[in-house]
């Protein structure tokens, strides 16, 4: 059936409403401009009604008579005098208008003293860089005129500066990075440190534009998203900078949020995540989100080289092909990937050189999930076997026709044992909790237009797709289950969204303890 148009006014209604809605507010801007006098003497006669209401009720009952005659004869005496009746109106009228004006202070107009004084020490901290002796006219001088320069500014109910747009010469060298991180470091300290601002240059119009981000909300738990198969939510970032929203649920509540989605599969040209961090900064919470949403489509195959527990809440679940804390079984693991993604592939060039579609073994998606594989290079090389990482040479290079994606995370004071595979073949990188401009342009491979904070919450930091833009991000809360500093709350959202466990059986005494462990931890709960 051939597909019928949609009505025009689907089609384009937004833009018709839009334009109805700013003609309304013109008319009713316009009529508010022409009644105004209107309004001010009725606004007046009423105050006037109420002023004389609240006299006579405070006048005694035995002096309301004389007031009455009163009164009475002021009136008479006014309707006896010529042109009286107009007169008294004339009175009246201006007496409404008096009482009917707006009170109301008018709010001042440009900055007060404190805030003057505040652009004034940033102007001048700003001299040295953006003026020169040859400059016949400088627009920054010492003793100048700030309001050249600073032509917008905002500030906060602390006088703290929120948004500033800052004029500067157009030999000042806002091509080299070196100039901008140093106008950049000295805005940060002169505005007020412990806040993220946003610098947006303007090279052809010679303008910077500073703004103060809000923080990114830290109170979203694990939870299903609405994602299309081969998506998966890294995190959360600003919405001025992602042209998508999620529905997500908070309690009772439910709110749109910007989310930065990670796409993977056949046509992905970032296939293999890399995430780097500091200890205690996410980086396993980034991990368990992705497979809790890898499970969803696919199986997944875990590497813990921490060796602290962090995925024995997957361990035994439905599409979990293991969960691998010690060196042999690691080996053992990823050699399987390996020649499981070689199969993979074989198998689907058969069938494409046959021509049918390739077969269901081969569609269904792979993941394999790392954690801290650098610790299991010291205990390899003390053994004499194979790093692990050499493993991952084929499904990096050749995973992505195979339907294979690896996850990789790891600790900056492990970087330099990351193998060239591993930094090679993973365009998405993640990069949570402190970490320096240097450190952030090293992993994401170019910096970040936010400046970095010192404090920042567990599973905050930036984001990288590829050749993309540079996010701000906030990993969900996806804490462990089994961790006995966990909420209550959280832990029954990560438990609700565990698929069922599958009992081997070799290991139904195993499955059994680890079910008496998952009782007893929901029975505190």
């Amino acid at each position: 059936m051939a597909r019928r148009p949609l009505p025009r006014i689907l089609s384009n209604g937004s833009a018709q409403i839009a334009r109805s809605r700013e003609l309304a507010r013109t008319a009713a801007d316009s009529a508010t401009d022409v009644l105004h006098p209107l309004i001010t003497i009725t606004r007046g006669l009423r105050r006037l009604a109420s002023a004389g209401r609240r006299r006579w009720a405070d006048t005694p009952k035995d002096k309301r008579g004389p007031l009455l005659f009163l009164v009475a004869s002021v009136v008479l005496v006014v309707a006896l005098v010529p042109y009286g009746p107009l007169l008294a109106v004339i009175v009246l009228m201006a007496a409404a208008a008096w009482h009917g004006r707006d009170h109301t202070p008018p709010a001042p107009e440009g900055p007060d003293e404190s805030q003057m004084q505040r652009l004034q020490s940033l102007y001048e901290a700003l001299v040295p860089y953006f003026s020169t002796a040859e400059d016949p006219a400088p627009l920054f001088a010492h003793g100048g005129d700030w309001e050249k320069a600073f032509p917008a500014h905002e500030f906060d109910g602390a006088g703290r500066i929120t948004h500033l747009v800052v004029r500067y010469p157009a030999y000042f060298t806002d091509g080299e990075a070196d100039s901008r991180a140093r106008i950049e470091q000295l805005l940060t300290a002169k505005s007020g440190r412990g806040r993220e601002y946003r610098f947006e240059w303007d090279e052809e119009g010679n303008q910077l534009t500073i703004g103060v981000l809000a923080p990114l909300p830290t109170d979203i738990a694990a939870q299903r998203f609405v994602t299309a198969p081969g998506e998966t939510v890294l995190g959360f970032t600003d919405p001025t900078h992602v042209h998508r929203t999620l529905p997500l649920t908070h309690g009772t509540e439910q709110r749109d949020v910007p989310p930065v989605v990670w796409r993977t599969g056949i046509r992905s040209t970032e296939p293999n995540l890399l995430v780097m961090g500091q200890p205690g900064s996410g980086t396993s919470t980034l991990l368990r989100s992705i497979a809790l949403q890898a499970l969803q489509y696919g199986d997944v195959l875990i590497v813990e080289g921490g060796g602290t527990g962090e995925y024995a809440c997957l361990t035994g679940r439905d599409g979990v092909l293991a969960v691998e804390c010690g060196l042999t079984g690691t080996l053992a693991s990823l050699e399987w990937a390996a020649q499981e993604t070689e199969r993979r592939l074989i198998a689907a060039n058969h069938a494409r050189q046959s021509g049918h579609p390739a077969p269901d073994d081969t569609r269904r998606p792979l993941w394999i999930i790392l954690d801290r594989p650098s610790a299991f290079a010291h205990l390899a090389a003390a053994d004499g076997r194979q790093d692990p990482q050499s493993l991952l040479q084929v499904p990096l290079r050749h995973g992505r026709a195979a339907h294979v994606t690896v996850v990789v995370a790891d600790q900056f004071d492990s970087a330099d044992t990351l193998s060239d595979a591993v930094r090679q073949h993973t365009r998405a990188r993640v990069v949570l909790g402190p970490a320096t401009a240097a450190q952030l342009e090293a992993v994401l491979g170019a910096p970040p237009h936010t400046t970095p904070i010192a404090q920042v919450p567990p599973g905050r930091g930036y984001a990288r797709l590829g050749s993309g833009p540079v996010h701000r991000l906030q990993v969900p809360a996806t804490p462990d289950p089994y961790d006995d500093a966990t909420s209550d709350t959280d832990r029954q959202a990560v438990l609700a969204l565990l698929p069922p466990r599958t009992t081997p059986a070799d290991a139904v005494q195993t499955v059994a303890t680890e079910a008496v462990v998952e009782a007893a931890v929901a029975e505190t709960s």
